[in-house]
């Protein structure tokens, strides 16, 4: 066998059908669809974010209160999707192509891809900074590293990811367990003290969850990518919901119940306060870890969609891309990834809208479906979400800018499908009601 017919099989078996729906021998049940859910939504940004609830909430009620408002939307939010690509076995870029048209998909999947190369680059370097200051390691081979090492595991493809979330969930919720468990123990007065600590300075109920709900809402936009593979739409709603609901809940509460102790936002020097520098390392190490590789896989997706070459080679690039360009990534880009949180939420409404709303939740086999090569329904759904999200208030009630943009991104893409596409939304209508 030559080597480029070696390097051709490969390819071929690890490109996680990503182009196609996943077999029914490929997909899983609830215990290992909750461990990857849960292992994506373990995000060290999330216990960042908790910290800074934290230092801005009363831990009992507000903060438990703001926490899970954020995440029951996050939940839905992620549930919907869940729920399309549990039934259609298909990756978000995939779905894409009947909400967006089939070279309109490409436009959201290259942001998408772009934005989690760079959380990539970012993750690789906030592994290396904190164990650089904590053990004075250097931060190239650190970078380096971690950047291969965690790009091997994404072109393994999603078995690595299943496994790797196997070990990393059931430490991650062991060291933040125990981080909760210190910080009562080393307060006077312990628990009751905690809770009843004002915050050093207030923020809004409306300000709170608009925080929680936004740092992971591009993640969730995502969703399908690894919920596809569910062995049927109940174990993909439930995975995705213990994922939002519990899992993403549980890192803002060791943030924030770890700021509230120490005054520290940071995770990791929370740990190092606590004693507990080595499982802080443990926890950031297998925290990265777990979202970079989410985050890289989905990046694979996306260019798959946009150039059809094989996913394996594709993630090597990015991943590639993503650790030379860390350093950079981490110190210029997250103003730039920022920005792009206000676009991308929009593109899992307009699917969550196209599926459910124009589609009555069914959409033919891609294989057989005659894409629209741009959709400018879509197109304008977006534009138009995208403004809303702008202009959202700082506070009130309507102050949660994802949330805004994903519900004018649901409706828009209904109503301007039927002005733009008359003739096929009354075909579609009457072939619903025979």
């Amino acid at each position: 066998m030559s080597d480029r017919q070696e390097n051709n099989n490969y390819a071929a078996a690890h490109d996680d059908y990503a182009l196609t729906p996943v077999p029914e021998h490929s997909r899983r049940g609830l215990l290992s669809m909750s461990a990857v859910m849960l292992g994506f939504t373990f995000f060290a940004a999330s216990m960042w974010t908790g910290g800074t609830l934290g230092q801005g909430f009363r831990l009992w009620p507000d903060l438990i209160i703001v926490i899970l408002a954020g995440n029951l939307i996050l939940g839905a939010y992620g549930a919907l999707l869940g729920y399309a690509a549990a039934k259609t076995n298909l990756s978000t870029h995939i779905l894409a192509r009947y909400a967006f048209g089939s070279l309109g998909s490409k436009l959201p999947s290259m942001m998408l891809a772009i934005t989690q190369i760079g959380w990539f680059g970012v993750g690789v370097a906030m592994f290396a900074y904190p164990i650089n200051k904590f053990m004075d390691i250097p931060n190239l081979p650190l970078i380096l590293g971690g950047g291969i090492v965690m790009t091997y595991t994404v072109v393994v493809g999603f078995k690595a990811i299943e496994w790797l979330s196997a070990i990393a969930v059931p430490a991650i919720l062991i060291l933040g367990f125990t981080s909760v468990a210190t910080a009562i123990s080393d307060t006077e007065g312990g628990l009751d003290t905690l809770m009843s600590l004002n915050p050093a300075q207030s923020m809004s109920m409306a300000v709170g969850i608009a925080l929680a709900v936004g740092s992971f809402i591009s993640g969730a936009t995502l969703t399908p990518d690894f919920v596809r593979y569910a062995r049927n739409r109940r174990v993909g709603v439930i995975a995705t919901l213990i994922g939002f609901t519990f899992g993403n809940s549980l890192m803002f509460v060791f943030g924030a119940v770890g700021a509230t102790a120490t005054g520290m936002a940071d995770i990791a020097e929370v740990l190092a306060y606590q004693g507990l520098l080595g499982a802080g390392i443990a926890l950031l190490v297998l925290n990265i870890w777990t979202t970079n590789d989410n985050a890289l896989y989905a990046a694979g997706l996306g260019l798959t969609n946009i150039t059809g070459l094989k996913r394996v080679h594709l993630v090597l690039a990015a991943g590639a891309v993503g650790t030379l360009l860390a350093d950079f990534l981490y110190n210029n880009f997250v103003s730039w990834l920022v920005f792009l949180s206000v676009s991308l939420p929009p593109i899992g409404g307009i699917i969550i809208g196209d599926f459910y709303l124009r589609c009555k939740a069914h959409y033919p086999a891609p294989a057989g479906c005659d894409f629209k090569r741009i959709n400018w329904a879509a197109m304008a759904a977006w534009a138009c979400a995208i403004c809303v999200s702008v202009l959202s208030p700082d506070d009130g009630l309507f102050s949660i800018a994802p949330l805004n943009a994903i519900l004018t991104a649901m409706v828009a893409q209904v109503l301007f499908y039927k002005v733009i596409y008359r003739k096929d939304a009354a075909a579609l209508g009457s072939a619903a009601r025979s």
